[in-house]
């Protein structure tokens, strides 16, 4: 199974940002876009990892989310990682807000104690909208900054649960089953 950790947004918010994003995919970029069910914020990616290990990983989650309050999550602006100028993955922001970067921190750390490393970069909370395709020619992305530039949204929603998600890959793109929920305290 390929696996990760995430929260999940709205169904709701999910499609406002859907829509707030309607000029960069009718602007015929090379790019995969994400559906709106499949907006989401990774918190861990886990990779392939066998049956057997589902139920550590649900104790890590819930050990981790453990005594953990709902909290608001601020959603808002849109960029590409690395750069506008050269995208390679298109993002609407999460604000890195306390309730959030502690999570992630103690999800990290009980990921470890099963097996899973530490990332070896900072994190940078996004929900992806889309990823450039790899045959993709820097022309064909010549005016993408300028029209991503003017893109606004704005939103909060209260992060309630901590995921478990499957990750199914296909030709038409990635399907996400929802493996085990992990309730934040109200």
């Amino acid at each position: 199974m390929r696996l990760f950790v995430a929260i999940n947004l709205p169904p709701e918010v999910r499609q406002d940002l859907w829509e707030a994003a309607e000029p960069l995919r009718s602007g015929g970029y090379p790019i995969r876009w994400v559906g709106p069910e499949g907006i989401h914020l990774t918190l861990k990616f886990l990779g392939e990892v066998g049956a057997e290990r589902e139920p550590e990983i649900t104790a890590a989650i819930d050990g981790a989310t453990q005594g953990t309050r709902r909290f608001m999550l601020p959603i808002g602006g849109f960029g590409a990682f690395p750069s506008a100028g050269h995208p390679r993955v298109v993002w609407a922001g999460c604000e890195g807000v306390p309730p959030l970067e502690l999570l992630q921190h103690r999800l990290e750390q009980e990921m470890e104690r099963v097996g899973f490393a530490i990332e070896g970069r900072p994190f940078h909370p996004h929900l992806t909208l889309g990823r450039v395709k790899r045959h993709a020619r820097p022309g064909e992305l010549r005016d993408f900054g300028a029209v991503l530039e003017p893109l606004t949204y704005a939103n909060e929603v209260e992060v309630r649960s901590v995921d478990l998600m499957q990750s199914n890959l296909s030709r038409e793109g990635a399907t996400y089953t929802v493996r085990h929920a992990a309730e934040l305290e109200p």
